[in-house]
């Protein structure tokens, strides 16, 4: 059995919470399974030993929809990341999987060690996705060169490439037995707890929100809009008890949204490429894109709130099988 390098990047919760699933099938499948987590701190902690913590190149969550920019910079630290680069020993694997995680990326490159890339960004880059009306040459060159690998495995929304899984749906999410409790789980990420409580209060004040924030330290109640700092279980169980999702163009939120029949609508967070891509492509299924929060987006969030409609999804449970194939085509 191979000795496996898993590593993961670890800005956003997606990543996390996708490689909460892979690592149990990764062990049963290697005599020796190290894990890497690069990136700012994350809201999710692994339930797993993690060998490598790294500092990355991750970004930063702005508060107005997008990136900050200023923090996302101020954060590099181009000497640690060489630092950490050349003390990797991959070489001493006898395979490197890596979820856009681009230390352990790059440390390959260096040293002329295969990668392979097993992600949702793998997919975003493929030639039939959808993709977004305007170009981003810019976005696309980061998303591509942020983390080289030497073959990729991918996940997506629908299977648009023969090479293109659907979402990895974490258990914890298959097991759940969905209601609906009228009220609707909010996500967004870029925005801070003061421009989601204006917006959803001004866009409904009988609808009931229950919005998760990473700018928030404790949970506060703004008349129909509760506030919540951002939990793994108490989002889940929300998300399973909701009548809907508003939530940014990520991938995992939303899959899991549409997997357990929720109807969803997604703010994609400005000047994010993945996200932009990502928008096409739900866009493409059916689900509502709206571009902002601004008072002239609103309109669109309300006939979604009075009209929209969950979309059937078929997301089987194939994480074990593209696993054994990674494996099976990449070890001798």
């Amino acid at each position: 059995m191979p000795r496996i390098l898993y590593a993961i990047q670890g800005t956003g919760n997606g990543h996390l919470s996708r490689a909460r699933d892979i690592i149990p099938l990764l062990q049963e499948r290697a005599s020796h399974l190290d894990v890497l987590v690069s990136g700012p701190p994350a809201d999710l902690a692994l339930p797993f030993p993690v060998q490598y913590q790294f500092h990355g190149m991750g970004f930063v969550f702005g508060k107005k929809g997008g990136i900050s920019f200023s923090k996302t910079f101020g954060q590099v630290n181009a000497p640690a990341f060489v630092r950490e680069m050349r003390q990797l020993p991959v070489e001493q694997y006898d395979l490197v999987i890596n979820d856009f995680e681009p230390v352990s990326a790059w440390a390959c490159r260096l040293r002329n060690v295969p990668c392979i890339a097993l992600s949702h960004q793998s997919a975003v880059l493929t030639k039939n996705v959808p993709r977004p009306k305007r170009s981003d040459v810019v976005g696309r060159t980061v998303l591509k060169h942020y983390a080289p690998a030497t073959a990729h495995y991918g996940f997506h929304f629908d299977r648009y490439d023969p090479g293109t899984h659907t979402p990895v749906i974490r258990n914890q999410v298959r097991e759940l037995t969905p209601t609906n409790e009228e009220h609707y789980t909010v996500y967004l990420p870029a925005y801070d707890e003061e421009t989601l409580v204006a917006r959803l209060r001004y866009l409904s004040r009988t609808t009931r929100w229950e919005v998760f924030s990473k700018h928030s330290q404790k949970e506060a109640e703004h008349g129909n809009v509760r506030v919540r700092p951002v939990s793994g279980a108490a989002f889940t169980d929300s998300l399973a008890r909701s009548a809907g999702v508003l939530c940014g163009a990520g991938f995992e939120t939303p899959a899991e949204a549409l997997f357990l029949g929720k109807k969803l609508a997604v703010v994609p967070m400005k000047n994010q490429y993945e996200q932009a891509c990502n928008a096409a492509a739900l866009a493409k299924l059916g689900v509502p894109v709206v571009k902002g929060l601004k008072d002239k987006h609103l309109d669109g969030l309300d006939q979604w709130l009075r009209f929209g409609e969950p979309i059937p999804v078929n997301y089987p449970d194939e994480t074990a099988a593209v696993l054994d194939k990674l494996l099976r085509e990449h070890l001798q």
